[in-house]
């Protein structure tokens, strides 16, 4: 059961735990106490002082109940004598003092618990985020970005107001029951069987009613991250919905996902709002059979007197309230087992760096890259087949090809972002697959066609938290040869200015330059640059280009590219058609050969 992992998680915070216990514990000791001093008061409204002079003990007293009560009437007569304004002065500073004291530790018992909720919240949200963080790129490959959100936001406040509001629950309320049926003990026996059989009764019905609980939150909290995954992709796409008149479409789409969202939480809610009228029911029927056996008692038997018998009713009341809370607190554990599933099925996932400590690390690169016999699968496409390829250290090789020919794969093959393949790829005669990720990852720098910026300054995107001594040196450097000063200098933060959510701040140049400094930045003996202009106007290709052949300077480069400008430079093009090695050599010999790199170019697919 995951609200039990929770509670793993509770358990690091050990000692505003444990002072939660303590308050939680006084909390309900002074409940108890404070309807039991109430006694005396109804004593003297209903029948003036009754007078003990002589301090009474539990060996005279025909039971505790009888001590207690002889105890306490012994302590107002010692205080008001024959003063009855004193003594109803007297009861009533003990009552207001006794409910202080029990307020004031609920207050302290709230205080832990809020530190207990918070914290807990903190290491959740943070275990998931590391998780994401190390997760294969397959997986977002396959899971909707809303999804992850979801997961961390709605699912995890579920956790937090399902699960852990009911811990306080689970400890403050039982002690309150505790501590409350001693009290009903000590006045009457009988009557508090009748209470006891009730409370088992009342959690066996309220149980049986929750059980279909875990599965209906399941849905609605897979329904809710389905809206905010369709939310968050009409945002990214706004400008092509727009574009192509499509809002009707995606409106209709989240219409429909918003309907089943409101169906399945209205099913579930109507679950959870039975509990409050069936507990309160069986409240008030357990109350009527206490009035009227209590009433029995106390104007037939004459065993239990009104002061005792209306103390009781309090007290008995005090045990429904608390034993309410914990019925309930079953549909909440039910609501929050379906959020917290989902929570841990991405903490509990596989780490793509879980065996690395295990791997083989190269210092530098020194050799070459090859590719023996490689194929690759998306699930069951194939994508790449027998591809056998030697990259040469200092070498730039290009790799071309129509769209979905599998050029892209090919390259993320290199720092392992997929994994499944047949056949091997090597790096100084070391097959990757006992190389470190990071190690591999290391030794590469990637530049892509979209330039993935964050929402931070310049500096922060091309450093990425990779600062030592040298870095402002080495900043600078790597901006000068990314052609980059150039817009850099006429912002009047510099280097510290903000490129906005994902570079929105920055034109496609100059977002591509500081992708370029990022590069050049983390000194990697290896570039992959993916189509890393193809997306630029003239002037901006022209200084990008100019960048990137000052950024493959004593560099081994793997460059994909549809502009003949790019690759007509390599020491060895790779022409792929539908994952297969077609052609490969220069530019010349190709032309020369009549290929159908040569009708590509023709075709001025690459011009």
């Amino acid at each position: 059961m995951y609200f039990k992992r929770v509670l793993k998680i509770v358990f690091t915070f050990k000692k505003y735990f444990m002072l939660n216990i303590l308050f939680s514990v006084l909390y309900a000791f002074f409940s108890a106490v404070a309807f039991l001093s109430l006694m005396p008061m109804l004593e003297v409204l209903f029948n003036g002082i009754n007078k003990i002079n002589e301090k009474p003990t539990l060996e005279l007293s025909s039971n505790l109940g009888d001590f207690i009560e002889n105890w306490l009437n012994y302590q107002v007569s010692s205080f008001a004598v024959d003063d009855t304004q004193k003594a109803i002065l007297f009861v009533v500073g003990i009552v207001v003092i006794l409910f202080f004291l029990k307020n004031i530790s609920n207050y302290f018992a709230l205080f832990f618990s809020t530190l207990i909720r918070n914290g807990v919240i903190m290491n959740l949200k943070k275990s998931i985020y590391n998780k994401i963080i190390i997760l294969p790129l397959k997986y977002f490959s396959k899971n909707k970005k809303g999804d992850l959100i979801s997961r961390m936001t709605s699912d995890v406040s579920e956790v937090q107001n399902s699960f852990l509001s009911i811990i306080e629950i689970f400890i403050r309320d039982p002690l309150t029951i505790f501590f409350t049926l001693g009290a009903m003990f000590i006045i009457s026996f009988k009557l508090t069987v009748f209470v006891i059989l009730f409370i088992p009764l009342s959690g066996f019905i309220i149980s049986f009613i929750g059980k279909s609980l875990k599965r209906k939150s399941l849905l609605v909290q897979k329904e809710q991250a389905e809206l905010t995954s369709i939310t968050e992709e009409t945002i990214n796409g706004i400008k092509i919905i727009k574009s192509f008149l499509a809002e009707s479409f995606f409106k209709s789409k989240f219409d429909q996902t918003n309907i089943r969202f409101l169906n399945f939480s209205n099913k579930l809610i109507n679950r959870q709002n039975i509990a409050a009228p069936l507990s309160e029911f069986l409240g008030i029927l357990v109350i009527g059979v206490l009035l009227w056996y209590g009433g029995k008692l106390v104007l037939i038997e004459m065993e239990l007197k009104p002061a005792a018998f209306i103390t009781y009713m309090g007290l008995a009341y005090g045990v429904l309230t608390p034993a309410k809370s914990i019925s309930k607190a079953f549909y909440s554990l039910k609501k929050g087992n379906a959020a917290a599933e989902r929570v841990f099925e991405i903490i509990d996932m596989t780490s793509e760096y879980y065996n690395d400590l295990n791997k083989n690390k190269l210092k530098s690169f020194n050799e070459c890259i090859e590719f023996k016999n490689v194929s690759f699968k998306y699930d069951k496409s194939s994508v790449l087949k027998n591809i056998s390829l030697k990259i040469n250290k200092g070498e730039m090789i290009a790799i071309v090809g129509a769209s979905g020919s599998g050029k892209s794969t090919l390259v993320n093959l290199i720092p392992r972002f997929y994994d499944q393949i047949s056949g091997k790829i090597t790096i100084d005669g070391t097959d990757i697959s006992n190389l470190s990720r990071l190690n591999i990852r290391s030794l590469i720098g990637i530049v892509s066609q979209e330039s993935i910026l964050f929402n931070s300054s310049i500096k922060e995107n091309i450093v990425l938290g990779n600062s030592d001594s040298r870095s402002n040196d080495k900043l600078l450097n790597s901006l000068s040869i990314a052609n980059a000063n150039e817009f850099i200098n006429e912002f009047q933060e510099n280097i510290n200015y903000n490129v906005g959510d994902n570079g929105s701040n920055l034109s496609g140049g100059q977002k591509q330059r500081i992708a370029i400094a990022r590069a050049v930045y983390s000194s990697s003996p290896i570039l992959i640059l993916d189509e890393a202009t193809s997306s630029l106007d003239s002037k901006s290709e022209k200084l990008v280009q100019n960048a990137i052949d000052k950024l493959m300077i004593n560099k081994t480069s793997i460059v994909i590219a549809h502009r003949l400008s790019t690759i007509q430079n390599a020491d060895k093009i790779i022409v792929l058609d539908k994952g297969e090695i077609i052609e490969e050599g220069s530019h010349n010999e190709l032309i020369k050969n009549n290929s159908i790199y040569k009708k590509l170019i023709s075709l001025q697919s690459f011009s």
